[in-house]
């Protein structure tokens, strides 16, 4: 179950991440509008995605929001190439236990 939990709550962090990413692109940096559509289209998957949780909405994005953290952190340092400091690290590391501390009692 908590494997399950955690599958989702990347594939959910990954569409959340990435279709905002795209969305960034368009507006911020220029990139063309079918860049800011499919990251549109991105961001609908992540909300199908986040249903398919079996907790109930508060704790799914409770618990989302600490994956979410821990995911934006991983992605600037692997897409942006912006190395995290280490207050980053251990704040995201901290995020990460409290989610696990929310989903061990169902």
């Amino acid at each position: 179950m908590l494997f399950k939990a955690m599958d989702l709550f990347v594939m959910a962090r990954l569409a959340e991440i990435g279709g905002g990413y795209l969305i960034w692109q368009w507006l911020r940096n220029g990139k063309p509008l079918w860049v800011g559509i499919l990251g549109a289209v991105i961001m609908v998957v992540y909300g199908g995605v986040a249903t398919r949780q079996e907790f109930s909405f508060g704790k799914t994005y409770a618990a989302y929001g600490g994956i979410f953290i821990v995911m934006a952190v991983l992605w600037g340092w692997l897409v942006d190439r912006k190395i995290p400091d280490l207050s980053e690290w251990i704040g995201a590391g901290i995020c990460l236990v409290g989610v696990f501390v929310m989903l061990l009692k169902r």
